[in-house]
């Protein structure tokens, strides 16, 4: 039976909303450049108005929000690993630049591919191995290359593997759950950890608050459209596309936030030979993976 031409319009549109949603995220790791104050600052700064914006959007909707104890726990411990993925990344952004910092991102696939298995107990397959490996090449020619990024490089990483951690936890989390609330109840959790490690930190508290206009713009955009907006959003038509679709086109992120780095920044982006062969051994991996998983699970 053919698809109607209703179907086709809404997958079409959803499919917009994803390009969309995925080009908002791949537009984050600039407001990292451009927001002048350190990743800590930074990430408190963008649960804290994510959480807001968020719970506003549920009491607008009429959403219940309730959950029980053991779900609290579950996504508020979570939190603590969603803001220690973002305090990675974006302290990346400060040490290295945008590129690095999302080329490195891009290997949580491989962490994911090992990860998973282990948490799930069933064993690594040839195909998650391949993939892997190309990918540990791709970081092995970046790390060569761009030594002059190498703690950028390696926070990058360290982001990937915290990426790896809270997304195997979310992918059994949704099963039983409604991934928006599981998300405003993560960022609660990442705004809970930040505010205690702010309490030992003297240098954070003196600075909250003092903020230049440009800072306050950026992270309302942050907050709000590049975090809750799109949050929402994207869970919205992963509910109607299929997996791979949306695997497929998720894997773009890095190369809207490399391509918009590259004209926003220019001099400061530009890179060795090296690197771009490494990204581009990484990124066919990471486009690959969705492939030979769907096949897989069709064979």
């Amino acid at each position: 039976m053919k698809p109607s031409l209703k179907t086709l319009n809404h997958d079409n549109r959803n499919l917009l909303i994803l390009h969309l949603t995925v080009f908002v995220w791949g537009f984050t790791g600039i407001l990292g450049a451009l927001i002048s104050i350190s990743a800590v600052q930074m990430v408190w700064y963008r649960v804290l108005i994510a959480s807001i914006t968020l719970f506003a959007y549920f009491k607008f909707s009429k959403t219940n929000i309730r959950v029980t104890r053991t779900q609290f726990l579950k996504f508020f411990f979570t939190g603590s690993i969603v803001a220690t993925h973002w305090i990675f990344f974006f302290h990346s952004i400060k040490v290295a630049n945008v590129s690095v910092s999302l080329i490195c991102l891009s290997s949580v696939t491989l962490f994911i591919a090992i990860l998973e298995p282990l948490i799930k107990k069933h064993a690594i397959s040839k195909g998650d191995i391949l993939v892997g490996l190309l990918i540990i090449l791709g970081i092995y020619l970046i790390f060569k290359f761009e030594t002059k990024y190498t703690t950028g490089i390696i926070f990058g990483l360290l982001s990937a593997v915290a990426a790896s951690f809270f997304s195997t936890i979310n992918s059994t989390l949704v099963q039983k759950n409604n991934p928006s609330i599981i998300g405003f109840y993560e960022l609660a959790g990442a705004f809970f950890w930040i505010s205690i490690y702010r309490l030992f930190d003297k240098s954070l508290l003196t600075e909250t608050f003092n903020l230049s206009l440009s800072d306050w713009f950026y992270l309302l955009i942050l907050g709000t459209v590049c975090t809750a907006l799109a949050y929402v959003a994207g869970v919205s038509v992963m509910r109607t596309l299929s997996a791979f679709r949306v695997a497929l086109i998720t894997n773009l992120e890095p190369v809207y936030g490399i391509v918009l780095a590259f004209i926003l920044f220019g001099q400061k982006e530009q890179m060795t030979g090296g690197f771009y062969l490494g990204s581009l051994l990484i990124l066919a991996a990471v486009f690959i993976y969705p492939i030979y998983k769907n096949r897989r699970n069709k064979a």
